[in-house]
């Protein structure tokens, strides 16, 4: 007797299940990506147990022949590739005709369509004696298939099901993964024959603010940027809305929901500089590129991806997110449904402060209006806000005081932060807009005017190297001593002298003069397995801005300082020509409104 024999095909249908079917969740995936293949502007969900009982996906699609129906529970049989080329370039969400045959063989399911000149619909059984020949049935139009009793007869896998709530919860999930990605299309999602969602066809604005919120889409910044056959649109979160989790997190390739090492990677970094320690961005974007430029063929359940050259993919997600980012000002209107001009950002020369670190003096300079003060406080008190000479360390500040025409207060065309009032506790400068009350961590501020100061100071200018009078020797795989190898120009461009003295060493003669403390191994392990996976060094930024971001605390203006009116002034206006000044260099806010509004039902004014 042979040892080797085939298999039945139920067996391999429900061999093929359990890596396409983990759970209803993702039974409903493959429904609702037939559906939206199909054409469908609207569909209704229905679930029952958390989908463990029933699914049921119900659309106005295209629908099916009766001939199509008879494959359609069929393994490998499907209307959407025919050759090997089709597979290279998949422009549809489902392609390998194994979804609605593995869920059919852990199910009883049922399969209804009609098409638009059809007399009547079509219906074929996986639980029926006459599985596969289509029956006559009533349908007005498109396509409903329902799923009963999920894993009825796999008893096995139905115990590693969680709750009905838990099931339910990642049916949403799905759910709404789905309908961010195709706003045009209508959905609708009962649970237990309540309507949990019921979303018409809207804008993408439309449809992140009702899945995501208001706070996320009123915040949002629109994307929507292109190069080289790559184009990534959407909305990015505020630094102010990131959460705890990274259940706000929506990125789609050609349509796709995925998750992708290279792609968090790459948003990571585009935000590391205004993201407060674990916190995690909310984003919601869609990179469009050609289909043979990415393998959608890699894992059963299509939600991992293999980008055929991955470095300009990287690069290009990370600078539109930062440049995304980097268009925001402290006092600016950012939202997904309002386009706004950031100020220009205005950047003087700077240095660098001396090595010891100390309280510096802000020799700061403003025009205030000739009036302001004097409505607010009277004759006397506006004689005391005019500018004072300041002393102390003026390497980092970098200001040059200005006396051209001051204006007249006009309350309707203050600038967004508004004029300082007072300082509170020498931490925060209290400040009137147009809009109420604007309260300033100044430290926080000025950590992040002088840090963009400082990183902009050293953009422009080559990384000088430091030769190590002894090289550095340590052991490193073949890996390492290739990359090293085959990158030795962009290393030295990057500072870095690298090269391999025996097939297992590697010793380093030279690293970047601001790094010259770091962990020489550590830095060059790191730097070569970056250049491997994103092309560039962007651990060599990272570990710049790190050191920069030091310099910058220990260079702003600390707690307790005495800040004259015009300090403040100056500060503020700073504050609102500077990128990514709404957040310091830790992620922290620097400041935050209090409109009249807000004050008045404090006071309970007009209750």
């Amino acid at each position: 007797m042979p040892s080797i024999h085939l298999l039945p095909d139920h067996l391999i249908n429900q061999i093929a299940a359990g890596e396409v079917v983990e759970r209803p969740a993702s039974a409903l995936k493959e429904m609702l990506e037939n559906s939206l293949d199909a054409g469908a502007g609207e569909i209704q969900v229905e679930l029952q147990n958390g989908g463990s009982k029933l699914i049921r996906v119900s659309d106005d699609g295209k629908g099916m022949a009766a001939d199509d129906l008879a494959l359609a529970l069929t393994r490998h049989a499907t209307s959407k590739i025919a050759t090997l080329e089709d597979l290279h370039q998949v422009a549809t969400l489902g392609f390998r005709g194994e979804g609605l045959a593995s869920i059919a063989s852990i199910s009883r399911l049922t399969l209804i369509s009609r098409q638009q000149h059809s007399p009547h619909a079509w219906q074929v059984d996986s639980h029926s004696s006459s599985t596969g020949e289509p029956q006559p049935a009533a349908l007005a139009g498109g396509t409903r298939v329902e799923v009963h009793d999920l894993y009825y007869n796999t008893p096995a896998r139905r115990k590693f099901l969680k709750s009905d709530a838990t099931e339910y919860a990642h049916c949403e999930d799905v759910f709404k993964r789905i309908a961010l990605a195709f706003p045009q299309a209508g959905f609708t999602l009962i649970h237990n024959g309540r309507v949990q969602h019921r979303l018409p066809q809207q804008t993408l604005q439309q449809r992140v603010k009702t899945l995501l919120g208001v706070e996320f889409a009123n915040t949002a910044l629109l994307v929507d940027e292109s190069s080289n056959g790559l184009v990534l649109s959407g909305v990015v979160g505020s630094p102010t809305v990131a959460k705890g989790t990274r259940d706000a997190q929506f990125f789609y390739v050609n349509g796709r929901f995925i998750r992708d090492k290279l792609v968090t990677h790459a948003i990571r970094e585009a935000y590391r500089d205004v993201l407060h320690h674990d916190r995690h961005a909310c984003y919601v974007l869609f990179l469009q590129l050609p289909p043979e430029a990415v393998d959608v063929n890699v894992h059963p359940t299509k939600i991992e991806v293999r980008f055929r050259e991955p470095q300009p993919v990287h690069r290009f997600l990370f600078h539109t997110v930062h440049k995304a980012l980097a268009g925001t000002s402290a006092g600016a209107v950012a939202s997904a449904g309002v386009e706004h001009t950031p100020a220009t950002p205005q950047r003087p020369g700077i240095h660098l402060p001396q090595q010891r670190f100390e309280q510096v003096a802000m020799p700061l300079s403003a025009q205030e209006p000739n009036n302001f003060y004097a409505t607010l406080f009277g004759p006397r008190e506006a004689r005391i806000a005019a500018p004072m000479a300041s002393t102390g360390d003026t390497a980092v500040a970098g200001y040059r005081p200005q006396s051209p025409a001051i204006p007249a207060y006009n309350p309707t065309e203050a600038p967004p932060l508004g004029f300082a009032l007072a300082q509170l506790h020498g931490i925060y400068i209290l400040a009137q807009n147009a809009e109420g009350l604007i309260v300033v961590d100044m430290h926080a501020a000025h950590e992040r005017v002088v840090y963009e100061k400082l990183k902009t100071a050293f953009d422009g200018q080559p990384l000088l190297m430091q030769p190590m009078l002894i090289p550095v020797t340590f052991r490193a795989d073949a890996l390492d001593i290739a990359t090293a190898d085959e990158h030795g120009e962009l290393l030295q461009q990057l500072g870095f002298d690298i090269s391999a003295i025996s097939p297992t060493h590697l010793a380093v003669r030279g690293v970047p003069l601001l790094l010259q403390n770091a962990d020489t191994p550590e830095l060059a392990r790191a730097v070569l397995k970056d250049m491997r996976e994103v092309g560039g060094s962007a651990l060599l930024t990272e570990r710049r801005n790190e050191i920069l971001a030091t310099m910058a605390c220990h260079g702003s203006v600390r707690a307790n300082r005495q800040l004259t009116l015009p300090e403040m002034n100056a500060l503020l206006r700073d504050m609102e020509a500077t990128e990514r000044s709404g957040q310091c260099n830790h992620g922290r806010p620097t400041w935050f409104k209090l409109g009249m509004s807000d004050l008045d039902k404090l006071f309970m004014r007009g209750q």
